[in-house]
């Protein structure tokens, strides 16, 4: 079978739009060969189904972008398993965590879901960019999303909650594309 040309991936990317939500469930389960997250609403399929599109297209993550974050995720299951068995232990708050933030480097995106949709930011060189307006941060951007004060960072999941507080208003999904872009893989 031969791999399609970027012009019949973008045309197919495109026909997503016309698709309903029933017809995404399915082309999904088609591409994944396992059915959707039940709370995907049509837009993340439509992000999802583009995604493995591409990666089927053009290649998937790098190796040492799959062992960065399989690294990342041992360590942010060691720090929480830490702290459960601190908490358990003694009652002296908890230390606050340590960043995990990736470098962001321009073009890449930011994706939270908020209030039943889907909020994409762009990485810009001179800061990000949210429905076609630029903001110098990130704390900013969050702000202008949710009507009150955030902490970008912490808004967006690139750094770890502090707490049973903080864990009540953690995002419920975020995908960065960060490090995706960053050593050469589809972003």
């Amino acid at each position: 079978m031969k791999r399609p040309t970027r012009e019949e991936v973008e045309r197919e990317i495109l026909a997503l739009d016309t698709l309903d939500t029933k017809s995404l469930k399915a082309r999904w389960r088609i591409l994944y060969r396992q059915y959707p997250p039940p709370t995907f609403r049509p837009r993340l399929l439509r992000l999802g189904i583009a995604y493995r599109l591409q990666e089927l297209a053009f290649g998937g993550l790098q190796p040492r972008t799959v062992r960065l974050l399989r690294k990342l995720a041992l360590e942010l299951r060691a720090e929480r398993a830490e702290k459960r068995l601190a908490s358990a232990v003694s009652v002296s708050p908890p230390e606050p965590s340590k960043s995990i933030r990736p470098h962001l480097s321009s073009g890449s995106q930011l994706m939270r879901e908020w209030n039943g949709s889907t909020e994409i930011v762009d990485v810009t060189d001179e800061g990000f960019r949210w429905h076609g307006k630029d903001y110098r941060t990130l704390s900013a951007v969050a702000g202008a999303i949710t009507g009150t004060k955030w902490s970008g960072p912490k808004f967006f999941g690139l750094v770890a909650s502090l707490g049973p507080t903080a864990a009540s208003r953690r995002p419920l999904r975020t995908t960065t594309k960060a490090a995706f872009a960053a050593d050469g893989g589809p972003a």
